[in-house]
């Protein structure tokens, strides 16, 4: 855990790294998220200033169960995760990056609380082969099962890194949605309000980007339009206790028809714990 002198050294190396000027900037970021369209909810204001980011997809953005396929006018699950990696793929185009700045873990959308260690050790790979300084990532606190499992298997990733005596990233989170005391909360963070943390508001220029990478997401405007602040928020990761539920029990994601218990996550977290032995030194 980084004392308070150097966790406020990290978030000031991550400001400089965001809005540097250096040639290949980004270039010590990965961001990892759980859907497509969340890299542009989280940080699609910053983007295109970042070419030499690299941005990977935990999920392939298409539930198996078919409903939201069905909603959107596919037939198969297959047909809707192409339709969502066209749509990422106009999205990161109008940020001016590559397909080569993204990689797809392609794990199914809502079940990444069943492959955690998979994930984690996925990551662990990713982050020590691209030397990342930062990593980007999920908060831990029910907006969405994925996010979570995003969450979990990041700072985990960062666990194997620790245990094995390699380099090890910072891991820097951007604000998403939660359950709030007086209803939702979008694009800001639910909790640990003593977190270090920073605030961008975004110039008209970087707010037009993002909204044109918001309407790449063709599928998701729905889901997408309670996103339209002009201000992206990041901190320094909290430590979490995985083994409990977040935010005090209060989870957005009930409210949504995903039918996943919140007993769901805390056996499989439990299950991923002992898999990767996150207790030992």
């Amino acid at each position: 855990m980084l004392s308070a002198d150097q966790s406020s050294n990290a978030l000031a190396q991550f400001a400089t790294l965001l809005t540097g000027t250096e040639i290949n900037r980004g270039a010590g970021i990965m961001i990892v998220v759980a859907h497509p369209d969340d890299e542009t909810i989280g940080i699609g204001g910053h983007l295109a200033g970042l070419p030499g980011c690299r941005i990977v997809h935990v999920t392939d953005g298409a539930p198996r169960n078919l409903a939201d396929a069905c909603a959107h006018g596919f037939e198969t699950w297959q047909d809707y995760a192409c339709a969502r990696r066209r749509e990422l793929a106009a999205a990161l185009s109008a940020a001016g990056l590559a397909q080569a700045n993204q990689t797809g873990l392609d794990y199914p959308d809502t079940e990444a609380a069943f492959h955690l260690a998979a994930i984690a050790q996925e990551l662990a790979c990713l982050l020590a082969s691209a030397q990342t300084q930062f990593v980007l990532t999920h908060p831990f606190e029910g907006g969405h099962p994925d996010h979570d499992a995003t969450a979990f298997a990041v700072h985990a990733a960062c666990h194997l890194l620790r245990r094995d005596r390699r380099p090890t990233p910072a891991i820097v989170e951007m604000a998403f949605y939660a359950a709030g005391a007086d209803g939702p909360i979008f694009q800001d963070f639910a909790d640990h309000p003593e977190a270090d943390r920073i605030e961008v508001c975004l110039t008209e220029a970087a707010f037009a980007l993002k909204q044109a990478m918001l309407a790449s997401h063709k599928t998701q405007q729905r889901a997408l339009a309670p996103f339209f602040g002009l201000t992206e928020r990041f901190r320094l990761a909290p430590t979490y206790n995985f083994h409990a539920l977040p935010n005090n029990g209060k989870l957005y994601y009930q409210s949504l028809p995903l039918g996943f218990e919140p007993s769901t996550w805390l056996n499989a977290a439990a299950i991923a714990h002992e898999e990767l032995r996150l207790d030992q030194p």
